[in-house]
């Protein structure tokens, strides 16, 4: 956090995982964040950002999105800024899904994921997606706005065998807490 008063104010999430085996399917992951209002924080979400896209007010952006996980370093970028965030919204899951375009994959078919969860310098969490490796999907995080308007941050590895569509309607229903 950045300070016990502050609470998280800017995060970015990212991603990075191999390349599929010469001659295989592109392996296509996607970085996904659901947002939730106040008087409904385990309903459906308000809107969610996926997929080359950005939240309506811009406080949540997905900066770099790769299909194939080739390149350098992470693959997939996403900045949430909380200290923007309007009141309305209290909670933030923020999940992994797998295009399942080739076939049905797990995390367990996938080699090297990493997840990462930063604010500023400071490491939120960091874990490969083993913990959830039959997984098609996995909620890695979860933010909640406190009672004084804090957002703190919430480690998770939930994991759920769904299409990446069926996931977003999933991944707010049950909590770390």
């Amino acid at each position: 956090m950045s300070s016990l008063n502050k609470g998280v104010r800017k995060v970015e999430v990212a991603l990075k995982w191999d390349p599929s085996p010469l001659g295989e399917p592109d392996h296509d992951l996607d970085i996904v964040a659901a947002v939730y209002t106040t008087d409904a924080p385990r309903g459906a979400p308000a809107y969610t950002v996926h997929f080359d896209s950005r939240s309506p007010d811009g406080t949540i952006t997905l900066t770099r999105d790769s299909r194939t996980g080739q390149g350098f370093g992470f693959d997939e970028v996403m900045t949430l800024e909380f200290d923007r965030l309007a009141p309305v919204y209290a909670r933030v899951v923020v999940g992994v899904a797998i295009q399942q375009t080739a076939g049905r994959r797990v995390f367990g078919d996938i080699r090297n994921t990493l997840v990462r969860v930063r604010e500023g310098y400071a490491e939120l969490s960091e874990r490969d997606l083993s913990e959830v490796s039959g997984a098609t999907c996995a909620v890695i995080a979860e933010f909640a706005r406190d009672g004084e308007g804090r957002w703190s941050f919430h480690d998770a590895a939930r994991g759920y065998d769904a299409d990446p569509q069926s996931f977003i309607s999933l991944m707010g229903a049950d909590s770390p807490r």
